[in-house]
């Protein structure tokens, strides 16, 4: 119960944080006149009375955390913050459930982009800001901004940064001290994002829609201000400017952040992932493409390219971007761009998905396996980037795995048996698992979650919640021995 206590103090302290946020689609609600200036007054006040109130009354339980108290309170803030999240929604949108708003909220602040909206370009402009706002929040994590802040309330950041940090390589940290990494990685996401802003408006975007979309692209999140996402635009340089800085979002930002400390690109060639995502990104769009091209999809082999590439790299990066409805096409090419966001994002970037660095350690580890079963008294190390991998690391990877393949055999059978079918249900706990957001079929590019019943839902919203935690952090909270002393 103390530890408990202990953890919703700096909770309370993220909470309150996490409403200022609110101020900005307020600004925007004024700026556009577009009438829902009242509810962020009245989200922002609740969401910061209810932390302050909740901060002062576990005030007495302040005391520095211990290991295991990092992922509870990771956990709480991916699952709480929704919920405040909610709040603008459901003000504005009085037929919205409570279920389909935190699915929606969730959606955001994972940077899934999996949506139970529709009519996005008739909603007041400061929604659809609140909307992508939350998947550029979430997209390096607002639990590393807190424990920029935290460290100098005297609540300790490492744990909590190792409980979030995605990818297997938890303890390699950047600079002497956590807030300094985590200001030097948010420094590096806020310039970039100011970047692909900028290019976006050069290429054609409104302002507004300039700004939304560079939250969305940087959060590798999916969401639009649109219907028809990019096919609303339909223009060939704005897509460009898209795919690359998906391509950027997808690589790990640590690498960014060392070859700006370094001012140099050696960062790129030295990080064992960055080659072989931009390699599979760009290959799998080859391959689609020539797909496309041979079924007689698109009439020429540029066309058939620009579609390929642009939803190719937007799965297979976990943005969930469209700018046609590739649902359409023969299953094979839909079924490829959802295998490819199932590991192609790097660890320690805005996507989702199992990551680049644990499908390479797993082949590696499958090579040593075949090298051992010809050899049994070899000594074979798994390497990644001329060093040698640990078997503890490569024993997690393992144990990892089995817990994903056992979390999307469950869940599609569980949406399957609530009477999705096989195509929409598998599709749908990928797209939810892997952070991408549209599926296939019922839950297409076209369409949206909303036809899914209320426990469906809620199925793709642990799903959801347990990709962007990385399965292990949501999961170990659940057992009991978690809570034994």
């Amino acid at each position: 119960m103390f530890r408990t206590l202990a953890v919703i103090h700096p909770l309370a302290l993220i909470v309150m944080i996490f409403s200022v946020t609110m101020l900005a689609p307020l600004g925007v609600s004024w700026y556009y006149g577009d009438g829902a200036e009242a509810i962020y007054d009245e989200a922002f006040a609740f969401t910061f009375g209810a932390g302050l109130i909740t901060w002062l009354l576990t005030r007495r339980h302040r005391r520095e955390l211990a290991p295991r108290d990092g992922f509870l309170l990771v956990t709480l803030v991916w699952t709480v913050l929704p919920a405040f999240a909610t709040i603008p929604l459901l003000l504005y949108l009085p037929g919205l459930s409570f279920t389909d708003a935190y699915f929606e909220t969730v959606s955001g602040i994972t940077t899934t982009g999996a949506t139970v909206l529709s009519n996005l370009d008739a909603l007041p402009h400061s929604i659809n800001f609140w909307r992508c706002q939350l998947v550029w929040l979430g997209g390096m994590g607002l639990i590393v901004l807190a424990v920029a802040i935290l460290p100098m309330l005297g609540v300790g950041g490492m744990q909590i940064y190792k409980a979030e940090t995605p990818g297997p390589m938890k303890d390699t940290k950047l600079t002497p001290r956590i807030a300094q990494t985590a200001k030097g990685l948010w420094l590096i996401y806020f310039s970039i994002t100011a970047a692909c802003l900028i290019a976006y408006r050069l290429a054609g975007m409104s302002w507004f829609d300039a700004v939304c979309h560079a939250f969305t692209t940087m959060g590798l999140g999916g969401f639009s201000t649109h219907d028809a996402s990019f096919g609303e635009f339909n223009s060939v340089a704005i897509e460009i400017v898209t795919i690359v800085f998906m391509l950027v979002a997808g690589m790990n930002f640590a690498t960014h952040f060392t070859a700006w400390r370094e001012k140099s690109p050696r960062a790129y060639r030295a990080d064992p992932e960055a080659g072989m995502f931009v390699l599979v990104c760009l290959g799998g769009s080859l391959a689609i493409a020539l797909f496309l091209l041979a079924k007689g999809i698109y009439p020429d082999f540029w066309t058939a390219l620009r579609y390929a590439t642009f939803n190719t790299v937007s799965i297979a990066t976990t943005t969930g971007f469209a700018n046609t409805d590739y649902n359409q096409w023969p299953i094979f090419a839909p079924m490829l761009m959802l295998l490819l966001c199932c590991f192609a994002s790097s660890s320690g970037s805005t996507g989702g998905g199992i990551k680049m660095v644990r499908a390479e350690l797993l082949v590696r580890q499958g090579l040593r396996e075949m090298t051992r079963l010809l050899h049994p008294q070899a000594q074979v190390p798994v390497k990644l980037g001329g060093a040698v991998v640990p078997n503890q690391i490569v024993y997690a990877v393992l144990a990892f795995m089995s817990l994903y393949g056992a979390c999307i055999i469950v869940m599609t059978f569980l949406l399957m048996a609530s009477g999705l079918d096989a195509v929409t249900a598998f599709s749908a706990v990928i797209a939810t698992i892997n952070n991408t957001g549209p599926g296939l079929n019922e839950v297409g590019p076209a369409t949206t979650y909303a036809s899914l019943t209320d426990f469906q839902t809620w199925v793709c919203t642990v799903a959801m919640l347990a990709g962007r935690l990385e399965l292990f952090t949501l999961f170990i909270v659940l057992t009991p021995a978690f809570w034994r002393k």
